[in-house]
């Protein structure tokens, strides 16, 4: 193999800071993507959960609808269908208006296609509680909106800490597809890198081993913080 190797090149000026910036972005993305996707998939998830069926068919279709669309079309929808659907004056200002029209495109693009995942993490955490637990909440007469306060929410949450930890690291890594309208994360500053400078093999694993980096780190603490929240004898075979 006559393959050039030339790794030096990556801490030179610009490659560096491209590598840096490209990983700002992705975790800003990401981060964002997730606030989005936990508040948004947990209510999605209660209203999975509930006794009343308008709630329950709005969850089911919405849950039906992102998890079944793939995300890349969901993101090109998002950015040049859908301000084509609003109004002249607020189509403009999605798409021109506002800033980093990209970074916010793929930040709601992410979060909604995520909430329908974390929706369905949050009403098997809901569910796996037993149901003398909601019966005790009831007979002591707490309302239904208190049994998911203190009783529902607090245990499943715990529950589901391992499955919504795959979730946050699925979002990390599908942040990559926002380069497709535009952001320059990680992965798009890694191809500008290798079309710069002809090092593909260099940038591409100095990406691969800061994905594996970053999700190392994620897992670590959230580990950590299962075994702190574990309720005895609900705990997950991992907090064991």
């Amino acid at each position: 193999m006559n393959y050039n190797w030339n790794w030096p090149v990556l801490i030179t000026d610009p490659y560096f800071g491209w590598i840096v910036s490209g990983l700002g972005w992705t975790i800003a993305v990401a981060s964002a993507s997730w606030v989005i996707a936990f508040f948004l998939g947990s209510l999605i998830g209660i209203m999975r959960t509930t006794e009343n069926r308008i709630l329950l068919g709005i969850g089911t279709v919405y849950v039906e609808i992102f998890r079944n669309v793939p995300l890349l079309v969901q993101m090109f929808l998002w950015y040049f269908v859908f301000p084509e659907l609003l109004p002249e004056s607020a189509g403009n200002w999605v798409k021109r208006g506002i800033p980093l029209p990209e970074f916010w495109t793929a930040v709601v693009c992410l979060g909604t296609y995520t909430a329908s995942r974390v929706a369905e993490q949050v009403r098997a955490g809901i569910t796996s509680v037993s149901i003398g637990q909601r019966y005790a909440a009831k007979a002591m007469g707490l309302k239904p909106f208190q049994v998911y306060r203190y009783v529902l929410l607090p245990v499943g949450y715990r529950l589901i800490i391992p499955p919504m930890t795959s979730e946050f690291l699925g979002i990390f890594k599908n942040s990559s597809l926002a380069l497709t309208i535009g952001v320059l994360e990680l992965t798009a500053q890694t191809r500008q890198i290798e079309e710069y400078t002809f090092q593909g093999f260099e940038a591409f694993t100095t990406a691969t081993v800061l994905y594996i980096l970053v999700t190392f780190i994620v897992m670590t603490i959230m580990q950590i913080v299962e075994k702190r929240v574990a309720i005895p004898g609900m705990v997950s075979l991992r907090a064991k």
